[in-house]
């Protein structure tokens, strides 16, 4: 018999905080000894746990009792043991979002506080809705159950993130209780969710390793991540839980980012950010906009959308990148062996639905670089809809920006702010990083009065076709520093405007299925 002690973060500098006085999120692998030499489908596990009186729990583990606190769980691999993560809590919650449906699928929160709790029947039903617009895309499941984990909580640390029967999420504490007022969290699930199928069941081949101990490959994270924010988004939105306006804002800020002249594309294909898990590890960087973080995420998501309307177009409206889902993901319903794919089976999938040379398309898209290369936005106005500039942010950014308290005139100046005016971020090659500003600085002033989010919009609006310059005075420590910027173009905030005469086809891919 061994024992270990597994001492935990207590504060979010120390770490992801995985255990408060209310709840409890157990990832297996933090604590596993298992013999080495041995394929981990081929370990089996018995595991146990004991909690706190009056708790309950989440699992995607079988229960064979649960008594005094200690639940003992059915056997199982190691490979799916690891893979199922375990939420508990004193205020505890489980609600079933598919009654009467051929497998569960069930929602268990845990919250601060017993009154975050309290989901609406309406809230309820758009996670239901989220669940049969899932089966009608992808048709085939890969689990015999499914439980979403759900902290509702500031004091657990943050997390989204997938398994194949299961997903560990974290939403603001308003969640349920002020459910349009939390726009962040609002596409979470139906990402994770989407992971069952892309990214767990169906999983890169240089992803697919015998053992917990051989590091993983990420070269197709742009289907694996890319796809998923895809199809996480279309299906939060024909779930009911985005609207179809916040969605087409959702799509205007990333085509926005990934425009051309996009500062990091310069030097750096979105291919290779795939490496970013391993060289940055998601830590603060002093300039994303060149570094590039992740962008398999947001951009690879811009290319799967190119990639519908394309097929839409070709087709006739007869078909679209639905299809491929159900191909590609739809099969072998039940089993939840993982299927390996290479780069190769996504190209002979698209062709088995639309006839084109999808290798040179994707290929063309992920390994764009140099000032040249264009930003893959071309479903956007296949689509039915251009990128267009105004001087007032749409919607979805104005409600995101005060839940998250930031402000943001990163394509105007070059730079974002914190709700206590501190620059969180320069924009490569803007006016403020030609200014020798970088994060840090607080804004003091503007034109002489004190500095506020107002102030400096108006300051921008009042400079528009004219010479009167943008006086900033910063402070960073004990130093202060004054710069006038000779900046005239005014307020800029993207959004998308429709095309006339041209095909909806963005309010296509948005609109719910009905079978």
């Amino acid at each position: 018999e061994v024992t270990f002690k597994w001492l935990t973060p207590i504060d979010g500098s120390q770490g992801r905080v995985v255990i408060t006085d209310e709840m409890l999120n157990i990832q297996w692998e933090k604590a596993l000894l298992y013999p080495a030499g041995y394929y981990a489908r081929r370990i089996t596990f018995e595991p146990t746990l004991r909690l706190p009186a009056g708790w309950q729990y989440g699992t995607a583990l079988d229960t064979r009792s649960y008594q005094n606190g200690v639940a003992v769980f059915a056997p199982i691999t190691l490979e799916h043991f690891a893979d199922s993560p375990l939420f508990a809590g004193l205020h505890y919650r489980q609600i079933d979002l598919d009654p009467e449906g051929r497998s569960p699928v069930r929602l268990n929160v845990v919250a601060d506080s017993a009154e975050q709790l309290a989901a609406t029947d309406a809230h309820i039903t758009q996670h239901r809705e989220l669940v049969r617009q899932a089966d009608r895309l992808f048709g085939a499941r890969h689990f015999n159950h499914y439980d979403f984990l759900l902290a509702v909580s500031d004091r657990l640390g943050g997390i989204g993130l997938e398994h194949q029967r299961s997903s560990e999420n974290s939403v603001d504490t308003k969640y349920f209780t002020d459910p349009t007022g939390t726009l962040a969290d609002r596409d979470l699930l139906g990402h994770e969710y989407t992971h069952s199928w892309n990214g767990k069941w169906r999983r890169p081949a240089d992803q697919l390793t015998p053992t917990l101990n051989e590091p993983l490959q990420n070269s197709l994270l742009w289907v694996y991540e890319g796809q998923t924010q895809y199809w996480g988004l279309i299906l939060t939105a024909r779930a009911g839980l985005m609207s179809k306006q916040q969605a087409l804002d959702v799509f205007a800020n990333t085509a926005a980012t990934y425009a051309d002249g996009n500062p990091g594309r310069e030097w750096r294909a979105m291919q290779d950010t795939t490496n970013d898990p391993i060289i940055a590890q998601r830590r603060a960087q002093p300039w994303p906009s060149r570094q590039r973080s992740e962008d398999y995420y947001r951009e690879g998501a811009m290319i799967w959308l190119d990639a519908d309307t394309l097929i839409r177009e070709q087709s006739g409206g007869r078909r679209s990148l639905d299809d491929f889902a159900r191909a590609f993901f739809g099969v072998q319903d039940g089993n939840w062996d993982p299927a390996p794919y290479t780069f190769t089976d996504v190209t002979s999938t698209l062709n088995g639905v639309e006839r084109n040379d999808w290798a040179a398309f994707l290929r063309q898209r992920l390994d764009a670089v140099g000032p040249e290369a264009h930003g893959p936005l071309a479903g956007i106005e296949r689509g039915g809809y251009r990128l267009v500039w105004r001087e007032a942010p749409n919607a979805y950014s104005r409600a995101l920006n005060t839940e998250l308290g930031r402000v943001d005139f990163q394509y105007s100046l070059g730079l974002s702010l914190n709700s206590a005016n501190r620059v969180t971020g320069v924009r490569w090659g803007s006016p403020a990083f030609e200014a020798g500003l970088t994060s840090g600085w607080e804004v003091v002033a503007v034109n002489g009065r004190a500095a506020s989010a107002s102030a400096l919009s108006e300051a921008i609006t009042a400079s528009k076709d004219n010479t009167t310059p943008v006086q900033i005075m910063l402070k960073r420590g004990d130093r202060f520093r004054t710069i006038d910027f000779d900046y005239h173009g005014g307020l800029r905030y993207p959004h998308l405007e429709r095309i006339e005469g041209a095909p909806d086809r963005l309010g296509d891919i948005l609109a719910p299925r009905r079978r």
